[in-house]
């Protein structure tokens, strides 16, 4: 999960077996996710759905990011913008030196 859910992960994952346990007794997945939402308390069902979501994801039966591959962007993308900001002052450092190498130099 990116962001830090105020729920803890194991009561989000007993909602994610119930959904699925109680999804055939429900025409709709939706329905089925509700009332687990009513039976567990939680405020949101939207919260569920994503949770669902998010495991059926992580279990390969749905297309999308996994948590690992979700982690390993955003390294990749925080490397990628210090390496951009340190290629930057390299720039700058060589065309200052390059600057210096073109002045005539005066010898005392």
């Amino acid at each position: 999960m990116s962001r830090r859910s105020p729920y803890p992960l194991e009561l989000r994952e007993r909602a994610v077996r119930m959904v699925a346990e109680v999804r055939p007794n429900y025409d709709t997945e939706f329905a089925a996710i509700k009332a687990v939402v009513a039976k567990l308390g939680i405020g949101s069902a939207e919260s569920v759905r994503k949770w669902v979501r998010q495991a059926q994801v992580e279990a390969g039966t749905r297309l999308g990011t996994t948590t690992e591959e979700s982690a390993e962007l955003k390294r990749l993308r925080r490397e990628n913008a210090e390496l951009k900001r340190a290629n930057e002052i390299l720039k700058a450092a060589a065309g200052f030196f390059a600057a210096e190498l073109d002045r005539p130099h005066r010898y005392s």
